[in-house]
């Protein structure tokens, strides 16, 4: 195996080596996705919201990962520094968690083999509810950058997921190059993961993009169902609390799957003209 066989020349010898070696390494990526739906199933049954980070190569997607979450994410100035996705869990200014995922950088014309070895990537961002499009503003062509990573969207099928813009690096462009910038994304955000110029903005515009809780409950939970209590505070917003003798009352914002789990220990109102009657 692996030598020449008769009349084989050393071009089709290597050319046979490299079809064996993508065999391998596609038979891997296909072994790594149980694994990869696992973690996804996992989130989504918890109900907690994603964000996935998504921009052309070197935009500084995980600078700003490291800015938002000081997740330590791997920083480096190249082409695909980052390879492969890192989840992160970040929390909304009133309570509600969610995850942030940094992808691996595009680029223009990305050939299939490479598009079959991302996609993990490509499945975090058709799986998230907010997509954070990063772009880098001292680039000398942004536009085609905003393009690119528009086209891997629409490949993966993702154009209907909320979008962000993001300008990163904005402490290395002036005043004009900013005109230029607002003129081809008039409602993007300009943000430095250096300096943290427009991170307060940034959060912000991820809390109002985030599904938000609207479907008002109150729930009775038995106290040896804490885990119910607490995952009311990472997924929903508790309007109030009352502590009584058969559990805790909570009057309590969720999203339509995360009430399913707890319409049972929905407290039913009482009808008129019933209950103790009056002396």
């Amino acid at each position: 195996m692996g030598s020449r066989g008769p009349g084989e020349t050393k071009i089709e010898l290597d050319r046979r080596r490299i079809h064996t070696r993508m065999s391998r390494l596609k038979k891997q990526i296909l072994g790594f996705k149980p694994a990869r739906e696992a973690k996804r199933a996992n989130r989504n049954r918890n109900s907690v919201p994603s964000v996935a980070i998504a921009g052309y190569t070197n935009a500084g997607k995980s600078s700003l990962l490291n800015r938002i979450t000081r997740a330590g994410a791997l920083v480096e100035n190249a082409l695909f520094a980052t390879l492969d996705t890192a989840v992160r869990k970040n929390v909304t200014e009133d309570g509600r968690g969610y995850t942030l995922t940094d992808t691996v950088g595009f680029v223009r014309n990305l050939p299939h083999q490479l598009v079959e070895a991302f996609r993990s990537t490509f499945e975090e961002i058709a799986d998230s509810d907010v997509i954070l499009h990063v772009v880098d503003a001292s680039h000398p062509d942004p536009a085609s950058q905003l393009a690119t990573v528009r086209d891997v969207i629409g490949e993966v099928e993702a154009r209907h997921i909320p979008e962000i813009v993001v300008f990163n690096k904005s402490d290395l462009v002036d005043e004009d190059q900013r005109l230029v910038l607002r003129g081809l994304e008039p409602n993007a955000i300009f943000a430095s993961a250096r300096t943290g110029e427009g991170i307060d903005e940034l959060l912000a515009a991820i809390d109002a993009a985030l599904p938000a809780p609207s479907i008002e409950l109150e729930l009775l939970i038995p106290y040896d169902r804490g885990e119910l209590v607490s995952g009311l505070h990472d997924n929903g917003r508790i309007v109030a609390t009352a502590y009584e003798e058969g559990g805790t009352r909570v009057t309590a914002l969720v999203t339509e799957e995360h009430a399913a789990s707890l319409r049972p220990f929905a407290v039913a109102p009482v009808p008129v003209g019933v209950g103790v009657p009056v002396r």
